[in-house]
């Protein structure tokens, strides 16, 4: 077990698992001993009462962010061409998903400004690559490790520099506006697990959100797979940071510490979804305990928000579960009625991000339309990582496994 940093999103997700485990107990023995009926059981009607309410807050804004983007946020214009940056795709040792990577890259960016980043030798064709030697020190671990090494070797003589992951396929794009970073959107597609690609249906509804990160906010996550960033502002923020979500805690000091300008554009890169049902989970984990180590990074006016959100995330598979209790409960609980009317609601309001998923891929073969009936089990599967998050961080980076010739 790794060591938990002090957290209101554990403090916070240990009082509710308390507080529903009584709620089990009231189900099971409510007309039993005074305790129970005195003690347990109001504690449970009130656990219950909150879990809805913190759901319904992190429902609403996420409800709130999208209608506000859809109203105001419209991408700025194109100032700079895809010229005007230097890649840096980054990689463990994935040659073959790399080569793909390379063959992807749009024929206006220059053969001299293509960089793999990798761990170990490789041979790409169309791009140089660069090994991270074993020695290089830097406060950063894994991934970003290699960031700021790559940021202290080479020298970019552009714009910007756009950042991939080793799977990131860059479909034709018209360039960069003048803004500091600039973030693309993500395409997952299917790599062979259903379940795994479902889960990513939901996190692809959910970041329908996204697009209202480009207003005069702080966003609350990135996608490294497709960012760039302004050459000189990488210089000035530096990769040199312990964290395990590099991409998004970069965006954070950024925007927070120099001021920077962040954008979210239409295009759409491909990406992988995780391979398998495992993949996913370690995935999710690791975004989850990193958001918790870095909460600090935040203005307190998030901290919250955010608090809401990780936790409504880790137990979103209780959700489904929150009308099946009123019907063991015993006595009455107060306003039943309303709560069991709201609890039906956010229920049902989830599919709604299947449904912005489903128009984000401009349809989809009707197999997946069982993700539907199968929702409470995708939901699971989705956070169950997040939950892992809460009370064990991982050691380290673990890549995601990709596959090869996914298209």
């Amino acid at each position: 077990m790794s060591r938990l940093p002090a957290a209101p999103d554990r403090l916070l997700a240990g009082t509710f698992a308390l507080a529903l485990t009584s709620a089990v107990v009231v189900a099971l023995h409510g007309r039993g001993h005074p305790f129970v009926t005195d003690v347990l059981r109001p504690t449970a009607y009130v656990a219950l009462w909150a879990f809805l309410g913190i759901y319904g807050v992190a429902t609403a804004f996420w409800t709130y962010e999208v209608l506000t983007s859809w109203r105001e946020y419209e991408p700025p214009d194109v100032v700079y061409g895809p010229e005007d940056c230097q890649i840096r795709i980054l990689t463990v040792d994935a040659e073959a998903v790399v080569q793909e990577t390379v063959n992807a890259i749009p024929d206006g960016v220059a053969p001299g400004d293509r960089h793999v980043i990798a761990e170990e030798p490789m041979d790409i064709e169309g791009a140089e690559v660069h090994v991270v030697p074993e020695g290089f020190e830097s406060l950063a671990g894994d991934k970003g490790r290699a960031l700021e090494w790559a940021r202290q070797r080479l020298d970019c003589e552009r714009e910007f520099v756009l950042f991939l992951d080793e799977d990131t396929s860059v479909r034709e794009f018209d360039g960069f506006p003048d803004a500091d970073i600039v973030q693309f959107r993500e395409w997952p597609e299917y790599t062979g697990s259903t379940l795994a690609f479902w889960c990513e249906l939901v996190r692809i509804g959910y970041q329908a959100e996204q697009q209202g990160f480009g207003l005069p906010n702080v966003p609350l996550y990135a996608w490294g797979g497709g960012i760039a960033v302004r050459s000189t502002l990488e210089d000035e923020v530096t990769w040199d940071y312990p964290t395990l979500i590099e991409d998004t805690v970069f965006v954070w000091r950024a925007v927070i510490e120099h001021g920077a300008e962040y954008v979210v554009m239409p295009d759409r890169f491909r990406n992988q979804a995780p391979p398998s049902i495992r993949a996913l989970v370690h995935q999710r984990r690791r975004w989850l305990a990193g958001s918790l180590r870095d909460e600090p990074v935040l203005p307190r006016r998030y901290w919250a928000l955010f608090v809401f959100r990780n936790v409504t995330w880790a137990f979103s598979p209780v959700a489904p579960f929150l009308l099946f209790f009123l019907g063991f409960l015993p006595g009455t609980m107060p306003y039943r009625g309303l709560y069991t009317l709201l609890s039906w609601a956010l229920l049902a309001y989830t599919l709604v991000w299947l449904g912005r998923a489903w128009r984000y891929y401009d349809g989809l073969p009707y197999r997946h339309l069982l993700a539907v009936p199968l929702y409470p089990l995708v939901v699971s599967l989705h956070s169950l990582g997040a939950a892992w998050g809460l009370v064990d961080e991982p050691e380290g980076f673990e890549p995601t496994e990709k596959e090869v010739g996914q298209e």
